[in-house]
């Protein structure tokens, strides 16, 4: 069974001002999409679901439809604000979707078999897809006990730009994921690597395990997403910024005992555009790619 690969494209990326899941970064106009569609097709995925928002449903139908034709399936699922549980009224001050959770969540119809996750800004590296893929083929997509993640070596994550926030995971002498924990204004500053607590700056290595929402996934863990984004909700509605994520989800599967989640080291180097300067580093590190010959100058060239 081909895995799926579900594509989180609904946020619209305030910090870095414009719809950048369809701006372009290679030399032949490619999106960051494109490289991970791209690897994943060479890495034997055989659908695409990308999570999307309606109101950007037809520039997305215009970039990728006639492109993929006859390379992968590809179906949409959309996150919208009142997808939530029956009885809950959203409130006027609720402006932005719900998180990544919630994005994973509204997916549950259109998959049916182990599934990777990742985000449609980010540049995750084809090794990593491989590694993905080879664990997912070996799922059985009725059992929650087995899902998996990508981990980066925080160093190999960092923005040239500013702070990043970044998911630190522990995990145990099987390589088995036993918690991740949220650092925030991570920096680099004279090649240190430090996050903010308070006012004090504390150092880290550059070694630890990162997350990237790069999960490997089976559907019989949608249940417990929509048990947990009902509780979220209820304790949450009022809170016009407050967002259901998936790290969280993953995080509680492997506390409460319902899930083993295999951590699947990468030495890929992740990218993302979470701020508009990083566009250009962006292009600059594909055109390193294409010169190396790890992509063609043209990925979708009959």
């Amino acid at each position: 069974m081909k895995p799926t690969l579900l594509i989180l494209a609904a946020g619209m990326g305030s910090r870095y001002g414009s719809l950048k899941q369809i701006d372009q970064f290679g030399p032949s106009g490619e999106t960051i999409i494109d490289y991970s569609i791209y690897d994943a097709i060479e890495a034997g995925f055989g659908k695409l679901v990308f999570v999307i928002r309606k109101n950007i449903e037809q520039e997305f139908r215009d970039v990728f439809v006639d492109k993929f034709a006859g390379r992968i399936d590809i179906e949409y699922a959309f996150q919208e604000l009142d997808i939530v549980p029956e009885g809950i009224d959203v409130p006027d001050t609720r402006k932005k979707p719900w998180g990544t959770g919630h994005a994973v969540m509204v997916a549950a119809e259109k998959i049916q078999e182990p599934f990777a996750v990742i985000n449609a800004d980010d540049f995750y590296g084809g090794a990593s897809f491989r590694l993905i893929a080879d664990y997912l083929k070996t799922l059985d997509p009725n059992d929650i006990s087995k899902q998996c993640m990508v981990g980066y070596k925080l160093s190999n994550t960092l923005s040239e730009n500013g702070y990043v926030s970044r998911g630190i995971c522990d995990t145990d002498t099987e390589g088995n994921l036993t918690g991740v924990t949220e650092r925030t204004h991570i920096t680099v500053e004279e090649g240190v690597i430090a996050y903010s607590e308070g006012d004090v700056k504390v150092k880290l290595k550059g070694e630890e395990v990162t997350s990237m929402n790069m999960f490997g996934l089976t559907p019989a863990a949608f249940p417990e997403f929509e048990r947990m984004f009902s509780d979220f909700i209820e304790s949450n509605i009022e809170q016009p910024k407050a967002e259901f994520y998936l790290p969280s989800v993953v995080n509680e599967l492997v506390k409460n005992g319902s899930s083993q989640v295999k951590v699947l080291d990468t030495d890929d180097k992740w990218f993302g555009v979470t701020y508009r300067e990083d566009k250009l580093v962006a292009i600059e590190r594909i055109k390193e790619l294409v010169a190396k010959n790890v992509y063609p100058s043209n990925l979708w060239k009959s």
